[in-house]
C-alpha cells in the first residue's frame, strides 16, 4: 500500500541508501507502510534552454509543444525540464551545474530542484583528468540546502563506461568515471563517498527544522552568514564562510565558532557542530591495477588490405563528400580514394626536393596512405576538430593511389545546428612540388569505401574471426603494422575484482570481447596544468587536473558479465601500430587506505537521536591517529601499533582509542 507524504512545508527529506541526498516534493516522493521509499518524476528535454535561445521564437514554441505533449501523456507524476528558464506550467524548471544556490524556479510555488550536482567532469582524449575536491562538492550541496533546496541529484554518483561507439563529444574517452563517489568499476572512492555520506547524515539530523521553516539569514562577518531554521520541534543552523583564503572566527548564539575557508558548519541543534564541509575525517583510498599472472595471451594478426581498396567502392563521385552523410554512422571509418598520374619524364623525379601533400579535414582523425604505405597521421581536438595535414608525398612515376582514411571520434553531444557540423575531408587536397607547381585533387573523381574490410567480415565476432587466416609466431613479431587486427583467447581470472585491459602499449583503435564492443582506445598523452589543487574557491574543470604527461586513458573496463569461464575471444583493431604482446588483463582493487583523525573533528556518531528529541553530545577522546591500510601486505598500523589481526575500521567512530 502506498501513501503520499505531506509535511507542513510540503517537503520531506529522503535518504536513498545513503547514496544520494534527496529532498522530495510531495508530488515526487512516495512511501509505503513499511517505510521504504520510491521516487517518481519524469523529464522532458535536457539542457535545451541555452540551445533554444539560438532559435528565438521557434525555440520557445518547441518547448511549449514539448511540455504540452508530456503533460498530455497523463503519467500522474510531475514533469521537469533542466536548465529551462521558461518551462511552462505545470512543468518544473530545475538547475544543473557545479553550484545551484543562486538558482530559483520561475514560479514561487515550484520546488527548488538541483537535478545535476556535478561531482566531477568528463575526460577527453589528450586531456588531463579533472577532479572536483569533495570539500567543494559538499560545500556546494550545503549552500543549496541552507537556501531551502528541495531536491539534489548527483551527476555522476556512479561513474560509467561509454561502451562501443557511444562516447560523444567528439573526443570524449571511453571511460566516463567523472571522479564520482562510486568509480567506473563500482568501487567506493574515498574520501568522496564517505564525506558525502557524513554530509547526508548531518542534514538528515536537521530534517524537522528544514521542512518546517524558511531560513532566517543573518550576517556574521564580511563574508560569513548564518542560515537558521527554527520551528516548534527544534532549531538547525548552517554557518557559512565564503572567504576562500582564510579561517573566520564568528559569534553565534553566544558561542564562538571557527570556520575553515570556503566551508559550512552544520549545527542540528543550533549549538554543536557535527559536520564541516572542509573538514574531511573519512579514510582515503588509493586504487591500483594489477595482473595476477594468469591472463597471458597468445596473439595472432590479420592486416587490412589497403592495396585492394577501390576494387569495389561504395560509390564514385566528383569532389569530396561529408563523412557522416556517407557512413550514416555505421562505422568510424571512411576511405577517400583517388589516383595521381606522374609523368616519368618529370624533372622533380630527379630532384632532391620531395613532393608534399596537404589535406584539409573537418575532423576528427586522418591517416594518409600513398601506394599502400602510411605517410602520416593527424588529429583534431575537442576544442578544434579541424585538421590541416602537411607531409611528404612519396610518389613514383606512373599511377599512384592516394587513400585517405578519415576517422570519426564520436558524434556531437551539445550545440545547435548539427546539420552544419561537418566530419571528414572537406578539401582542398593538394600535391605540391610537381613540374607544374601544385595540383588540386579536390575535384578529381573520388571513390568511397565505408568501414574497414575487417568490419565487413565481422572479424570482431565469434563467427567472423574464423573466416580469415591469422598470422602467428615469428610473422606476427616482425613489425608493428598500422591497420592491423589482433586476436587472442583468455580464460576469466579468478575472484570477483573488476577487470580492465591495459592498452598502454597500443596506439589507437577499438576493442571487442566475445563480440561485445568495449569501446574506442587511444593512447593520447595528456597535456595540461597539473599544479597543486586547492579545494577552496569556485570550481571549474581546468582548476584541478591530474595525469599530465600520461595517457589520458590506459585501462579499459571489461564487465565480468560479458565473459565465459574459458576461451574468451579478444579482438583489437589497431590504426597506428602497437605491441600487442604487452596487452594485459588486470584487476582493479584498493591498494591502500589512510586517514588522519583528531579529537576536534566533528563526528556525527557522537549524536544519539531518538524521535527528534534533544540530542546529546559526547566529547571525543583525546586522540590523534594516522590510519594506514596496505592491502597487499595485509598489514594495518594504528599509530605505532600493529593491529593486522583486527578488522579494518570503516568509520571514524570505529577507530579504537590507543593508549
Amino acid at each position: 500500500m502506498v501513501w503520499w507524504v505531506l509535511l507542513s512545508r510540503d517537503l520531506i527529506i529522503c535518504d536513498l541508501q545513503e547514496i544520494a541526498l534527496i529532498f522530495c516534493h510531495p508530488s515526487l516522493c512516495i512511501i509505503d507502510l513499511n517505510g521504504s521509499m520510491g521516487f517518481l518524476y519524469a523529464q522532458i528535454e535536457n539542457e535545451y534552454g541555452p540551445q533554444g535561445k539560438e532559435f528565438g521564437a521557434a525555440g520557445t514554441a518547441y518547448i511549449n509543444w514539448a511540455a504540452k505533449m508530456a503533460v498530455g501523456l497523463d503519467t500522474g507524476v510531475p514533469w521537469v525540464m533542466c536548465k529551462e528558464e521558461d518551462a511552462p506550467d505545470p512543468v518544473i524548471n530545475a538547475c544543473n551545474g557545479f553550484y545551484c544556490d543562486t538558482f530559483s524556479p520561475n514560479k514561487p510555488y515550484k520546488p527548488l530542484m538541483w537535478t545535476e550536482a556535478w561531482s566531477g567532469w568528463f575526460t577527453e582524449f589528450g586531456g588531463t583528468i579533472r577532479q572536483r575536491p569533495v570539500e567543494d562538492l559538499a560545500f556546494g550541496v550545503a549552500r543549496f540546502v541552507q537556501k531551502g533546496g528541495s531536491f539534489i541529484n548527483y551527476y555522476m554518483y556512479h561513474g560509467g563506461t561509454n561502451f562501443g561507439r557511444t562516447a560523444g563529444g567528439p573526443f570524449i574517452t571511453t571511460s566516463y568515471d567523472y571522479d564520482a563517489p562510486l568509480d567506473e568499476y563500482g568501487l567506493v572512492r574515498e574520501p568522496k563517498f564517505g564525506h558525502l555520506k557524513e554530509l547526508h547524515r548531518a542534514v538528515k539530523l536537521c530534517e524537522q527544522s528544514l521542512v518546517s521553516a524558511e531560513p532566517n539569514v543573518t550576517t556574521l562577518g564580511s563574508m560569513q552568514e548564518a542560515h537558521v531554521f527554527r520551528s516548534p520541534s527544534g532549531c538547525a543552523a548552517f554557518l557559512a564562510n565564503y572567504n576562500s583564503n582564510s579561517y573566520a572566527k564568528v559569534f553565534f548564539n553566544d558561542e564562538h565558532y571557527s570556520l575553515p575557508p570556503w566551508s559550512i558548519s552544520i549545527l542540528p541543534d543550533c549549538k554543536n557542530v557535527i559536520f564541516n564541509t572542509a573538514t574531511v575525517g573519512v579514510q582515503t583510498t588509493q586504487m591500483q591495477m594489477w595482473a595476477d599472472g594468469a591472463s597471458s595471451m597468445m596473439w595472432e594478426r590479420y592486416d587490412e588490405e589497403v592495396d585492394s581498396l577501390a576494387a569495389a567502392p561504395l560509390l564514385m563521385t566528383t569532389g569530396l563528400l561529408e563523412q557522416l552523410n556517407v557512413t550514416r554512422d555505421t562505422s568510424d571509418y571512411l576511405w577517400y580514394i583517388t589516383s595521381v598520374d606522374v609523368d616519368p619524364s618529370g624533372k622533380f623525379l630527379q630532384g632532391s626536393q620531395p613532393l608534399s601533400l596537404t589535406v584539409k579535414s573537418a575532423g576528427h582523425a586522418l591517416h594518409i596512405f600513398i601506394n599502400g604505405q602510411l605517410q602520416g597521421s593527424a588529429y583534431g581536438t575537442r576544442q578544434d576538430r579541424r585538421i590541416s595535414y602537411n607531409g611528404t608525398a612519396n610518389l613514383r612515376a606512373g599511377s599512384n593511389k592516394i587513400a585517405l582514411l578519415s576517422v570519426s571520434c564520436g558524434l556531437p553531444n551539445i550545440g545547435v545546428h548539427y546539420e552544419t557540423w561537418n566530419t571528414g575531408i572537406v578539401g582542398p587536397v593538394m600535391i605540391h612540388g610537381l613540374d607544374e607547381g601544385s595540383r588540386d585533387l579536390t575535384w578529381q573523381t573520388w571513390s568511397y569505401q565505408v568501414g574497414l574490410r575487417g568490419e565487413q567480415m565481422n572479424l570482431n565476432s565469434l563467427e567472423g574471426s574464423g573466416s580469415v587466416e591469422w598470422m602467428q609466431g615469428s610473422l606476427l613479431a616482425q613489425n608493428q603494422q598500422p591497420l592491423a587486427w589482433y586476436r587472442a583467447y583468455f580464460d576469466t581470472p579468478s575472484g570477483d575484482e573488476p577487470l580492465a585491459l591495459d592498452m598502454g602499449s597500443m596506439g589507437k583503435g577499438q576493442i571487442w570481447i566475445n563480440g561485445e564492443n568495449i569501446g574506442r582506445y587511444w593512447t593520447a598523452y595528456a597535456e595540461g596544468d597539473c599544479k597543486n589543487c586547492s579545494y577552496s574557491g569556485t570550481f571549474r574543470p581546468p582548476k584541478c587536473q591530474s595525469g599530465c604527461g600520461q595517457p589520458t586513458q590506459r585501462w579499459y573496463h571489461v564487465p565480468r558479465s560479458w565473459l565465459q569461464p574459458t576461451r574468451n575471444l579478444l579482438v583489437v583493431f589497431e590504426e597506428l601500430g602497437g605491441d600487442s604482446s604487452k596487452i594485459a588483463l588486470v584487476k582493479r582493487s584498493v591498494s591502500s587506505v589512510c586517514a588522519d583523525v583528531s579529537e576536534y573533528h566533528p563526528n556525527i556518531k557522537n549524536w544519539q537521536i531518538e524521535s527528534y528529541g534533544e540530542p546529546e553530545f559526547h566529547r571525543a577522546k583525546a586522540i590523534v591517529i594516522q590510519l594506514t591500510h596496505t592491502v597487499l601486505s595485509k598489514r594495518i598500523v594504528l599509530g605505532n601499533k600493529d593491529v593486522s589481526s583486527q578488522s579494518l575500521p570503516t568509520t571514524l567512530a570505529e577507530i579504537p582509542a590507543l593508549t
